[in-house]
């Protein structure tokens, strides 16, 4: 029995979720300079966002083309994402707990706007 949660929907368009994350990151940056945070940890939170995304993309990419082997790939293509994204924060924090912090806010606030327009686009489809 299928509800109106679980019913499967088309796969919504990302660019939207995308630019709104990419926006936040954009407009992370004037916040740091006025607060004087550490500009180091915007930095690497806008290249681990571009980095992610460029990745994302060629992961859509490779599940657009409705193979079931490279949907496998590109899941757990999207894992390793997530992780190398965590483990590159670990690190940073690690040699410098501030700007580790900073990127780590940045980076999250960023997925969450993301993710939450992801998951409004997807559920304002119609079921299939």
């Amino acid at each position: 029995m299928t509800t109106a949660i679980t019913s499967p929907r088309p796969a919504p368009h990302v660019l939207l979720p995308v630019l709104a994350g990419s926006a936040v990151i954009v407009l992370a940056l004037p916040i740091f300079v006025v607060a004087g945070w550490p500009l180091n940890g915007w930095v690497i939170a806008a290249t681990l966002w571009v980095a992610s995304q460029l990745f994302g993309y060629i992961l859509v990419r490779m599940r657009s083309g409705g193979n079931l082997a490279a949907s496998g790939v590109a899941a757990v293509g999207m894992m390793i994402r997530a992780i190398v994204v965590m483990g590159v924060i670990f690190v940073v924090a690690i040699s410098d707990p501030w700007a580790g912090l900073a990127a780590a806010l940045t980076y999250a606030l960023a997925y969450t706007v993301e993710l939450v327009l992801s998951l409004v686009a997807y559920y304002g489809n119609q079921p299939l």
